[in-house]
């Protein structure tokens, strides 16, 4: 399902939104707050808590089996834990570089400033794991030897990847229609 308005689109658990403001570029992705994630974290997090107890304040001692009840319940945490951040924006400022910010729902902002001497060109790649495959927006930085992920914990689908992609390959100054930085549709003509 995919809503757009206003410069902005919704797509799944995530929207986009794309301002100016008095001559800055921000683009804005936002996750949706989930009720029943929040909910199943915290049931994690008790069900840990019980196993713990019951494993530590147990009147047997301790064996092969408690630790791999405690194993297990950390496991039940950690897949169920709440991801905590609220949005990553994309703040670009001409003649200055580019500003990658990642709010948590706490109110605590992260902050990473890349000046616009150091960026070569922004890439869109296609992230190839064993279990999915995903799209990603880098930077590539003069002498560095990684790339720098725009969206360090969230992975927005390609269709709100690419508006971001153009502003800052238009703010850089790179080729966005090269043959090999272009994003092509599938061929669907197989069915």
């Amino acid at each position: 399902m995919v809503q757009e308005q206003k410069g902005e689109t919704s797509s799944g658990m995530y929207t986009y939104k794309h301002h100016g403001d008095k001559g800055v570029d921000i683009h804005e992705i936002f996750v949706k707050k989930s009720r029943t994630r929040v909910l199943l974290s915290y049931c994690g997090l008790i069900l840990l808590l019980a196993i713990v107890c019951r494993s530590l304040l147990g009147k047997e001692k301790l064996c092969l089996e408690s630790v791999w009840s405690v194993t297990f319940g950390i496991l039940v945490a950690k897949c169920l834990q709440y991801k905590p951040v609220k949005k990553e924006s994309v703040v670009i400022m001409p003649s200055f570089g580019v500003q990658l910010e990642i709010h948590f729902w706490s109110g605590r902002v992260d902050r990473h400033f890349v000046p616009i001497g150091k960026i070569l060109k922004p890439l869109l790649n296609e992230c190839v794991t064993p279990v999915t495959c995903y799209w990603s927006l880098a930077l590539l930085l003069r002498d560095e030897e990684e790339l720098k992920l725009v969206f360090q914990k969230f992975r927005p689908p390609v269709k709100m990847l690419v508006p971001i992609w153009r502003a800052l390959c238009a703010f850089t100054d790179s080729e966005c229609t090269s043959r090999h930085s272009t994003v092509s549709k599938p061929n669907r003509s197989e069915a």
